[in-house]
């Protein structure tokens, strides 16, 4: 029997193609598809660098932002799909998907899932001389100056954009959008006092909010933030059932990487954000660690291209 096991082992270990059984052999390049400075980047650098202890090989982060995701995206859509340049993937670029009239690639098959490794729930944040300090404020200011308070983002069609756009539908106001290319230039925007509100993830906004330089309102998400406990929920306010937004973050690849490759992505990046340290510094940056397999993280971004689709025809968003 053992001789058996033997034998199977080995005519297994020939039917894995070679570079999938060496791999990896060069180094490894990370393409966050946003600016530096925003959640997925600092996700990204945080595994990048465990993954590169675990690997042994050079793990590169590279930026790519523009179109809400959609030029990190197509960049990596068009590389070779062996294992050395993956990408993160967010809540995001899913919304860019549904709100752009024509893509450079096919959101639903133009890549290979690898794993979630967080979610995280936004904030809404404002100088501190804005003249609101919660959401109910923020509401009751917005309908006594409808389309005055301006709200900035990361791009049209962020997952910061739609936040926002979910809330005015929710709320019932009117608010002008101005996006940006980056999340630090949206934030440069909200300081010099060029827009009132910015919808950002916690982890881009956590060391400002703490250090007072801005003022956090709410979290978006049907419960409070872990890394921001003493900040409600807006659902909380009364004034804005249903209302629930978060992003996550997961690693993907081009279309048509090797399976074994994937599994040993997915194994290394479940093992990483399992250790305590590494789980906490995710927890500080913003952030809660969340995995799964292969085909739950690509289940998942097939549902969000159905969601968010539905929330932009509620919310009257013409394509672009």
């Amino acid at each position: 029997m053992n001789r058996l096991l033997v034998l199977g082992a080995a005519l297994l270990a020939l039917a894995i193609p070679a570079a999938a059984q060496d791999y990896p052999t060069q180094p490894i390049h990370l393409v966050v598809p946003f600016g530096p400075g925003g959640g997925s980047d600092i996700v990204s650098r945080i595994l990048a660098q465990e993954l590169q202890a675990k690997l042994g090989t050079p793990v590169v982060v590279e930026n790519r932002p523009g179109a809400g995701g959609t030029i990190g995206n197509e960049y990596i859509a068009h590389q070779a799909a062996d294992g050395y340049t993956l990408g993160m993937m967010t809540a995001g670029q899913v919304i860019s998907a549904v709100m752009r009239k024509s893509m450079p690639y096919d959101a639903r098959t133009a890549f290979t899932p690898i794993a979630q490794v967080a979610s995280a729930g936004l904030i809404m944040v404002a100088r501190p001389d804005f003249p609101a300090d919660n959401v109910a404020d923020l509401i009751a200011l917005a309908k006594a100056k409808p389309g005055k308070i301006v709200f900035g983002s990361p791009g049209f069609g962020a997952t910061q954009h739609l936040a926002a756009e979910l809330f005015k539908q929710t709320a019932n106001v009117d608010m002008l959008h101005v996006p940006f290319r980056t999340t630090p230039d949206a934030l440069t925007a909200l300081l010099a006092g060029q827009v009132n509100v910015v919808f950002e993830t916690v982890s881009a906004v956590l060391g400002q909010v703490q250090a007072g330089k801005l003022k956090a309102l709410a979290v978006t998400g049907k419960d409070r933030f872990p890394a921001v406990p003493d900040v409600p929920a807006a659902i909380e306010s009364g004034l804005l059932p249903g209302y629930d937004v978060t992003t996550w973050y997961g690693l993907f690849g081009p279309r048509g990487m090797p399976p074994t490759v994937v599994a040993r992505l997915n194994h290394v990046l479940t093992a990483i954000v399992a250790e305590p340290g590494v789980r906490d510094r995710l927890t500080k940056a913003g952030v809660v660690v969340k995995t799964s397999t292969p085909e739950a993280f690509g289940q998942l971004m097939a549902d969000e291209l159905v969601r968010w689709e539905a929330v932009r025809v509620k919310a009257g968003l013409p394509k672009q």
